[in-house]
This record gives C-alpha cells, sequence and structure tokens, in this order.
C-alpha cells in the first residue's frame, strides 16, 4: 500500500511544464533537441540540470564545451547566465534556449557564399573589436520581420548583437512611405533619432547596403530584458517595477511627439495619417471580408461621425504597447518595433497602449499596459511634452484601437479560407473579433443586458451525445497531446482544444442566442428574412445612416449580440466580466 499511495501522489501532484531546445553544432557536435519536463512547481534551474542529463539531454555537457553558452543561456527569449540565475524558481511554460550555430560551423568555417559567411564579413568591416562570427539563432518570424541574436568574437570576449532584416532577405521595396510602412532604413534611422532624444533603446550600428548581399536590415545593441506582454503583466521579478511603468510610457511618448520633424529630415521620411484615413483603411478592409458584424459597423460609423479636431501633427509610434516595449526590474529599456511609424496625431499613441486587447487579462483598474493608471501616464507626458493631454481624443484612439483589431484578427481568419496559412491557429483567432467588439459595446453603448441561460438537457437523443464527442476531444487535447507535445504542436494542441471549448459552449449556448438575436432583428428592422439575411439588412441600414446611431434599441440589440457572442467565444475575457457585470 505505500508503494501504491507513492504512486497516486506522484501522479496527481500538480507539475509544471518546462521545455528545453537544444539547437546548433555545440562543442564537437550537432545538436536538435527539443524536449519538455515535468517539474514540482518551485523546481530551479540548478535542479534542472541533472534531471535533464539522467533523460538524455546534454544540457550540461552542452554548457561545459562551450562555456560561452553559461552567458547566453536564454529563458523565454531572454538572457539568464547560469551562474547568477542557478536558483531562479522555474514558472509553467518556460522555455530555455542555448544559443548556437544556425548552420555547419563557426567563425572560419562557414560555407564561403553563405548568409553567415556574408554576415561575417559586414560584422567584420563595420563593427568595431569584431573578430569573427560565431554564433547567430533566428528568434522570430513571420511575415512582420527577422530578428537575430548574433554572437561575435572580440578582443575582450563574446559579445552579443542583434539583425533585424527583411522576411527572407528581400530587397526593401521601393515609395514604402506611400503605404505608411516606412521600411527598414527608416525605422533604423528613427531608433537613432529617438536615442538622441532621450528614448530608451537599442543603439543602431549599421544598416545593410544591397552590396552586402544580407537584404534590407540593420544591426543593432543586444539587450537583455523582457518584451512579452503578458510576463510584464505578471512576472513576480517585476512586482516592483509595474507601478512605475506608466509614468516611464508617458514620459517617453512626450519626448518622442516632441522631436523636431524637420530638423531630423523625418518630415520627408514619413506618411502624414489622419484619422480618417485610418479609418476608411480599416473598414476597406473589413467590407472586403464580406462578414455582417453590425457592431464593427457601428463603430466605424461613430468613429467618422465623432472625427476630433487634431491640431497636432508629430511623430507618431503608431504601435507604442506592452508587447513592443523591453522592461527589466529599471523599468522601460527600449521602446520596439518603429516599423508603421507616421506623422500625425500624437493621442493615437496614448489612446493604444490603452486599449484592452494588450492589458493582457489585467482588470480595468490597471488600463495602461494592464500595469498602471491613466492618471500616471498623463502626468508623465504633461512633465516631458509641457502640453496637456486631451483626454477625449485619447478615448476616441483608444475605441479605434479595438475597432482596428477587431477588423485585423478577421482579416487573420482570412488567411485560412483562402489556403495561406492553414493553421488552427489562424482559423481560431477569428473569434477573437468579439473581444474587441465587446470592449467597443463597454466604451460607447455600456448598459444592462440578459445572459443566455443553457437549457435543462440538450435536443440530442444519440449516445454518445454530440458535447459528450466534443468534451472528450478536448480533454484529449488539453490533456495528453500537450503533455507528451513540444513546440508548435503542443501550442496547436492548445489552441485546438481551445477552438472545442467554443464549439462545446455553442452546443449549450447557442442555439438560444441565435434564436433571441433572429427575434430582436426582426422587431428592430420591422422586417422577415433569414438570421443572415436580417444581419445583413441591419449592416447596410447602419452604413446607409438609415438607422441613428443613438437609437436605444439597436444599443440593447447590438450589446445582447456581443455580450452573449463573447460568452460562447472567451468568456474569460476581461471585457466581457466588465460587460456581464451590468446584466439585467
Amino acid at each position: 500500500m505505500g508503494l501504491l499511495r507513492r504512486l497516486i501522489r506522484t501522479r496527481t501532484e500538480p507539475k509544471i511544464r518546462v521545455r528545453v531546445l537544444i539547437r546548433g553544432r555545440i562543442g564537437t557536435g550537432w545538436h536538435d533537441i527539443d524536449r519538455t519536463f515535468r517539474l514540482a512547481p518551485g523546481a530551479t534551474l540548478a535542479e534542472l540540470l541533472p534531471l535533464a542529463d539522467r533523460a538524455g539531454v546534454p544540457l550540461t555537457s552542452a554548457i561545459a564545451e562551450s562555456p560561452h553558452l553559461r552567458d547566453t543561456l536564454m529563458i523565454n527569449g531572454e538572457r539568464y547566465p547560469l551562474e547568477s540565475n542557478r536558483d531562479r524558481p522555474l514558472e509553467d511554460g518556460d522555455e530555455i534556449y542555448l544559443l548556437a550555430p544556425v548552420a555547419g560551423g563557426s567563425g572560419t568555417t562557414w560555407a564561403p557564399d553563405s548568409f553567415e559567411a556574408r554576415l561575417e564579413r559586414v560584422l567584420n568591416r563595420e563593427i568595431e573589436g569584431c573578430d569573427r562570427l560565431t554564433g547567430i539563432a533566428r528568434l522570430s518570424g513571420g511575415a512582420s520581420q527577422e530578428t537575430y541574436r548574433l554572437e561575435v568574437e572580440t578582443p575582450g570576449g563574446p559579445r552579443a548583437l542583434a539583425l533585424r532584416r527583411s522576411p527572407g532577405g528581400k530587397a526593401e521595396e521601393a515609395k514604402a512611405v506611400e503605404r505608411s510602412a516606412p521600411g527598414l532604413r527608416i525605422e533604423a534611422k528613427l531608433m537613432q533619432v529617438a536615442r538622441e532624444n532621450g528614448i530608451p533603446g537599442p543603439q543602431v550600428f549599421y544598416v545593410l547596403e544591397p552590396a552586402d548581399q544580407l537584404g534590407a536590415g540593420f544591426v543593432m545593441e543586444w539587450l537583455d530584458g523582457i518584451a512579452l506582454g503578458a510576463r510584464i503583466v505578471r512576472s513576480p521579478d517585476l512586482a516592483g517595477t509595474r507601478p512605475k511603468l506608466a509614468r516611464q510610457c508617458g514620459e517617453i511618448l512626450g519626448r518622442m511627439h516632441t522631436i523636431d520633424l524637420e530638423g531630423h529630415g523625418l518630415d520627408r521620411d514619413l506618411a502624414r495619417l489622419s484619422a480618417v484615413d485610418f479609418i476608411e483603411q480599416t473598414r476597406g478592409r473589413y467590407e472586403a471580408l464580406e462578414t455582417p458584424q453590425p457592431m464593427i459597423d457601428f463603430t466605424a460609423r461613430w468613429l467618422t461621425e465623432n472625427v476630433p479636431d487634431s491640431p497636432d501633427r508629430t511623430l507618431v509610434h503608431n504601435d507604442f504597447r506592452n508587447g513592443n516595449l523591453m522592461v527589466d526590474k529599471t523599468g522601460v529599456i527600449a521602446v520596439l518595433d518603429w516599423e508603421i511609424a507616421h506623422i500625425g496625431d500624437p493621442m493615437r499613441d496614448l489612446g493604444w497602449i490603452c486599449t484592452n486587447s494588450w492589458r493582457y487579462g489585467a482588470g480595468p483598474e490597471l488600463p495602461v499596459g494592464g500595469f498602471g493608471t491613466y492618471e500616471d501616464l498623463f502626468a508623465g507626458y504633461e512633465a516631458t511634452s509641457a502640453k496637456a493631454v486631451d483626454l477625449k481624443r485619447v478615448q476616441y484612439w483608444e475605441v479605434f484601437g479595438s475597432f482596428w483589431w477587431a477588423v485585423s484578427t478577421l482579416g487573420i481568419t482570412q488567411h485560412y479560407r483562402t489556403g495561406l496559412d492553414p493553421s488552427v491557429e489562424r482559423v481560431t483567432i477569428g473569434r477573437r473579433t468579439t473581444e474587441c467588439q465587446v470592449d467597443c459595446v463597454n466604451l460607447l453603448i455600456p448598459g444592462p443586458v440578459e445572459l443566455v441561460g443553457a437549457p435543462d438537457q440538450l435536443p440530442d437523443p444519440d449516445m454518445p451525445r454530440l458535447e459528450e464527442l466534443v468534451g472528450a476531444t478536448r480533454d484529449f487535447l488539453h490533456g495528453q497531446v500537450r503533455e507528451e507535445t513540444t513546440g508548435r504542436t503542443r501550442f496547436h494542441a492548445l489552441v485546438a482544444g481551445n477552438a472545442l471549448d467554443i464549439v462545446y459552449r455553442d452546443l449549450h449556448f447557442g442555439a438560444e442566442h441565435r434564436r433571441r438575436e433572429h427575434e430582436r432583428l426582426r422587431g428592430l428592422l420591422h422586417t422577415d428574412g433569414s438570421l443572415l439575411e436580417l444581419r445583413w439588412k441591419l449592416v447596410h441600414a447602419i452604413r446607409d445612416d438609415r438607422i441613428a446611431l443613438d437609437d436605444v434599441r439597436l444599443h440593447d440589440h447590438l450589446r445582447a449580440t456581443v455580450v452573449n457572442q463573447i460568452a460562447i467565444d472567451q468568456p474569460k475575457y476581461s471585457g466581457f466580466k466588465t460587460a456581464a457585470a451590468r446584466r439585467s
């Protein structure tokens, strides 16, 4: 019985999952390892090392064979030198990386015409003290830009750098400014100008030229810090830092918005975009999707009819938010991703960092990035800009932020439908549109709402019932599949399980929710038709100004429809909790 109790206790005690990735040439061997370990809560990095060794993952030997890895060991994309972090408690979901060359050899053994060899020649020529490139690892991918961490050897020892370049090393497209995306060369200039004006960020050392045959991009300083928005909001290590972040963000934006555009030549480099430009661009993308989402149309019309006077025209980062900031225990150490900067209304930046989507689950008491208050943000801004914050314009851009992301999530799902990206992640993210739509409800038409209750019994005589099939498959994905997979497969298992959560809730609430929506539409529009036909009729009535934006019946219908839909799509979202608190 004693052994049985121990076995039962071992299987039922809570565990955390930690992923270890070792890729590249380390010492004399080549490694490509991706393993997930289950550890007791509170386990440390030091305790992981012997466990990994016993499991055949050469974590200790890899560090011993390549001593520089002790300083470049990374956890969740941030550098954590081994010696000073042996006692660091690991958290569920941590990912540990050992950085090594991405292809064949290092330094003197790169293939003569390889990407690594061409890059090494540039670094030796342009970076003072650089003797050779010893390691390179791709840190991010996707349709935006590529980011690499570089290791170079110098007389003073190993040194880390960063490379940001266009996807696949493509050349810079002509007339980028006309597309409101200035391009990597101007992005590098923006970062240099920002540093000169007291805005924290990495130093840019060199901008790639066509003759380098590496594509568009630039080499910059490597900074150590936390850039993941959720970790900034939740990490215990930043508990003492978070209360001062909002004011720091305000101070940074105040400096940014007083940069002399003409003096730095930015007036010739950047597009000028107004609120009307943004609305038309976003509404055009939405209408091209041909999906009836009445709350999106309501918000687009509200934004159009309430465009504020914006006398100021300044540099606007345009993506200044939690997730594009790097933070350590001292506060904000870098503003990242300047790739869509433009000249426009400075209040756009203040509204965007307050948009609920970038609060990462924090409640309305911490509207600034999920870590601070409006008061601190505005106080910091006014201290460095010597200009008063226009609260009405900030709130306008906060509404626009939710409108923009509501459309963008639908556009991502369109990538699935067209075959550009047939992943479960792409098809599922479209349901996040209701998160943004409920934020628009809370900002524009707050009020009481009646939530649909689950029926006592689902009208399904089959055995097993549909809900049982869906529930069992969902539990399998959330349980065994997640435990026994790693990397992207494990992540997609999580997303697939979440997708089945939506189906499961829809089986319980969806039919009654749609029945009530249909009934409300008949009364609101004084006509009949299918649910889809009536949704389109309401959309066109809103677009054509045939229904007033202050119509109380319209507000009641939109609020009930959106809030009950997000109860199916994502009931844990903070915006749903805010709306449901006002239930009838």
